[in-house]
């Protein structure tokens, strides 16, 4: 269950944990509609026969499709009541930490750290961290910015 603010709590917020989003299974098909999307069709994330032979042992998603997750998963973190949308604004601090094996499962913890007027709407500075299930070692680590209105 999503946590819930009014847009002057979110003007507010700093330091909330957020607790975790669901978990996604990022399979194969996933993986090759977004090589298609974008035109990354490197052999570590499409080619079965060479990505068992490489490195990782299978095909992995790409790194920015795990980033590409993040509004869905922050969107089942946090509701914020009278806002009418979202913006990505960017990120701060991202690394790729862990490749995501095709057919893993994904969710992503996060916490607001700060938030600030910008504009219109309201700055937020969100720590993401996207677990993959059964690994110690997070995928994704960075500081999600998204603008509420």
């Amino acid at each position: 269950m999503p946590v819930t603010m009014t847009k002057d709590e979110l003007a507010a917020a700093s330091d909330v944990d957020l607790g975790t989003s669901e978990w996604i299974r990022v399979d194969q098909a996933m993986i090759e509609l977004f090589a298609d999307a974008t035109r990354d069709h490197q052999w570590i994330h499409v080619d079965h026969d060479k990505a068992a032979q490489g490195p990782f042992g299978q095909t992995i998603a790409h790194g920015f499709l795990t980033v590409s997750l993040l509004p869905e998963m922050l969107g089942q973190m946090l509701s914020v009541e009278g806002s009418v949308m979202g913006v990505n604004y960017g990120m701060d601090r991202l690394r790729l930490t862990s490749p995501v094996p095709s057919g893993a499962r994904i969710r992503a913890r996060g916490t607001i750290l700060s938030t600030e007027p910008k504009g219109e709407g309201i700055l937020v500075r969100t720590e993401m961290t996207v677990e993959i299930e059964g690994q110690e070692k997070p995928a994704m680590i960075g500081v999600f910015l998204t603008l509420r209105y």
